[in-house]
């Protein structure tokens, strides 16, 4: 089941929006729905390949790649609550300009990328930063409250397996429908292992959605 919020922070004019019909942006979107779905298998070339890409990328993300706002998570943490107290897990943390943000609702943020260049740009914001693969992660079962995936591919199973009992899945696209990777909140409900439940909104350029485990 899926609960949409009315809109509480509006879009402003100039959004980035990326070019839709170049083969780049249709292959990331069938890959990301596909990898979500279990159709296809997340492979060691696959991370290499995405490893390469943001570490070629890393030192000038936050002025050439980043859009500069903050609205879905902000609006996510604000109206997507009560959550369990605990650890987050950050994944695809980035330069960690969302970091800061997660820290202020959670006791403590572990960031995780690919990139190892991402993760040392990320050095003056996310004080926790480990280099591993979301498709397998370093975390014991049911041992994290809270995973954040902002502009993330979804990795159903690991996702499922880390969560603790109540624990909350924030999934954020920073341009809603527009970002190469989204996937709607219905979609992601429906690859989690399980039935979830969430509560999902338009905020600013992008969307998000809070999924709890429905009992």
């Amino acid at each position: 089941m899926t609960a949409t919020l009315p809109r509480a922070l509006p879009s402003p004019d100039g959004k980035p929006v990326p070019q839709q019909d170049t083969a780049e942006v249709r292959v990331f979107r069938v890959f990301a729905r596909d990898l979500a779905a279990g159709r296809i298998r997340w492979s060691a070339e696959a991370a290499r390949f995405i490893a390469e890409q943001f570490d070629h990328l890393a030192a000038d993300w936050d002025t050439t790649q980043a859009t500069g706002r903050t609205d879905p998570v902000r609006d996510a943490l604000a109206r997507g609550g009560p959550f369990p107290h605990g650890p987050c897990l950050e994944l695809g943390s980035g330069t960690g300009l969302f970091t800061p943000l997660l820290a202020s609702a959670f006791p403590s943020v572990i960031s995780l990328d690919l990139s190892e260049q991402m993760l040392r740009q990320a050095a003056g914001r996310s004080p926790a930063r480990v280099r591993a693969d979301a498709g397998a992660l370093p975390a014991a079962d049911a041992s994290v409250t809270a995973i954040a995936a902002i502009d993330m591919l979804l990795f159903a199973d690991e996702t499922a397996r880390v969560l603790s009992r109540d624990g909350v899945l924030l999934w954020i696209n920073q341009l809603g429908e527009d970002g190469p990777l989204y996937l709607p909140a219905s979609e992601v409900a429906a690859a989690l292992p399980g039935r979830w439940h969430a509560t999902e909104a338009l905020a600013g350029w992008g969307s998000w959605a809070v999924l709890r485990r429905a009992y």
